[in-house]
């Protein structure tokens, strides 16, 4: 097995995701996230607030936590999370890992749940104040997207989604074969594999149309990750996994990885590479919301 083939699982482009490969990228995704929709969202939140109400937010695929790690320290009052995915190993992670205080020190509590989100009803959602996920949208099919924006538009509950792959990704220097890995990996997340479709870098397109379907209001935002000398750790096994993938989906690519990962790897390990990896964010407020100022 090639040092490329042996990265196949596990990283960017496998639909199984390791622990470890969760670990590492989380500074990279804290870094990234579009900090920018918090404004909005936190505007709707406390307009809609009850008194004395401890709102519920519900993290779908959360892996190992990271992104409700992220946004619980960014929210503030009590906080009542629901953590779900359906990795029972990643969930065992989950609880120790998360703050017990939000911004302002209000009390947070959390609760896993294994569960498989495609299944979710609006009726599954009922009571949440915030539907939130990281590198989620672009794993699922089409329909898939359009079945959970629709729970959350029926359950009036405000989405924030992180860190889909938009399919552009740009190394420096730049090398004449980039491009060819880069296609063959887009082509990689749009793949079909046991009947399903995934949408890959059209998701982010897909659930945005969907929501403002529902009458949402729909805010996007640009959230690259930009690896250089200080993520080198990170921007390498990210190489691995992106050429194993683009290799998985085009064979003819083989021949010429292992010469392309070596001088990369030189690059990265001497910090000479630079990689942006493009992804979007996306939050949909309720249609409620056109008439709660942001």
């Amino acid at each position: 097995m090639s040092t490329v083939d042996s990265h196949l699982a596990g990283v960017p482009g496998s639909p199984r995701f390791a622990a470890r490969w969760l670990d590492l990228r989380e500074p990279a995704d804290a870094a990234a996230r579009a900090a920018e929709l918090l404004g909005p969202l936190r505007g709707y939140l406390e307009h809609v607030r009850r008194p004395g109400e401890v709102p519920a937010f519900c993290d779908l695929g959360c892996g190992t936590g990271s992104m409700g790690r992220w946004l619980a320290a960014r929210l503030g009052g009590p906080q009542r999370w629901i953590m779900c995915d359906r990795d029972p190993a990643l969930l065992a992670r989950v609880g120790a890992r998360m703050p017990r205080r939000s911004a302002d020190g209000g009390r947070i509590e959390v609760t896993t749940e294994g569960r498989d989100i495609t299944r979710l009803s609006s009726g599954d959602l009922a009571g949440m104040s915030l539907v939130c996920g990281s590198a989620l949208l672009d794993l699922l099919t089409e329909d898939e997207v359009h079945r959970l924006v629709s729970a959350c538009a029926e359950a009036a509950c405000p989405v924030l989604w992180a860190l889909s792959v938009v399919g552009e990704v740009v190394l420096e220097p730049a090398e004449s074969l980039d491009a060819e890995f880069a296609a063959a990996f887009n082509a990689h997340q749009r793949r079909s594999e046991g009947g399903r479709r995934l949408l890959g870098p059209d998701a982010v397109d897909v659930a945005a149309a969907a929501f403002e379907g529902h009458g949402a209001r729909v805010l996007t935002r640009s959230s690259p990750w930009r690896l250089g000398a200080g993520q080198a750790g990170l921007a390498e096994q990210w190489l691995l996994g992106w050429v194993a993938a683009a290799c998985a989906q085009r064979p003819a690519l083989a021949r010429f990885s292992e010469r392309y990962v070596g001088r990369r790897l030189v690059q990265c390990r001497s910090g000479a590479l630079r990689v942006t990896v493009g992804h979007r964010d996306l939050l949909a407020l309720p249609c409620s919301s056109h008439s709660v100022p942001l």
